[in-house]
């Protein structure tokens, strides 16, 4: 008779061996398609193929294309308040929870202060007027 930790090792060993039969018949199955389109196209190359494009638009002018800094705010701002979603979620689950009302109700509007501190300074430097 096998070892009662024998069995749940060899139980638990199991259920991995089905993932990682899963993984590899992935990996294979990526493999093969991959090796099959290697195989199956047509390799003419001319130079219009071989010409960098972008969005299938050739390109015209130099490299290097100039953005200006307020699209960075603008997406440095909306992380923020993505943040500020995440954590009004827990606090709205919390909120109810009895005995935690006052005390959370202090800690969100103090986080709530913050940001809106910051979205004044942000209102104040003038970043969110779109020109």
């Amino acid at each position: 008779m096998r070892e009662p930790t024998v069995v749940w090792a060899a139980d638990y060993f199991q259920s991995y061996s089905v993932v990682g039969l899963l993984a590899v018949v992935g990996v294979l199955f990526v493999a093969v398609a991959f090796g099959a389109g290697r195989l199956l196209r047509p390799v003419v190359p001319t130079p219009e193929k071989l010409l960098t494009y972008e969005c299938g638009v050739d390109p015209v002018g130099e490299g290097w294309a100039h953005t200006q800094v307020r699209y960075y705010v603008y997406a440095f701002l909306y992380v923020i308040f993505a943040v500020d979603s995440i954590f009004l979620f827990p606090w709205a689950t919390v909120f109810a929870a009895p005995g935690y009302g006052a005390t959370t109700l202090v800690e969100m509007f103090i986080f709530l202060g913050f940001l809106a501190v910051g979205l004044l300074y942000a209102y104040k430097k003038g970043v969110l007027a779109w020109t």
